[in-house]
């Protein structure tokens, strides 16, 4: 049965036992320009509320 690299999210090396690798999700969202973009502006709008509320 293989394995997909999805599912594979440990991996032995020299300095430690069992060490995450991000799944293929992960990855994408962590470098799609798009996606930072709305996740920047997301938390903007959050701080903005914040702030005003304290105000």
């Amino acid at each position: 049965m293989a394995v997909k690299p999805e599912e594979f999210n440990f991996a032995r090396n020299e300095k430690f036992n069992l060490s995450m690798i991000p799944g293929s999700t992960a990855r994408f969202l962590r470098t799609c320009k798009i996606w930072q973009f709305i996740r920047f502006v997301i938390i903007n709008i959050k701080m903005i509320i914040v702030v005003g509320k304290s105000h």
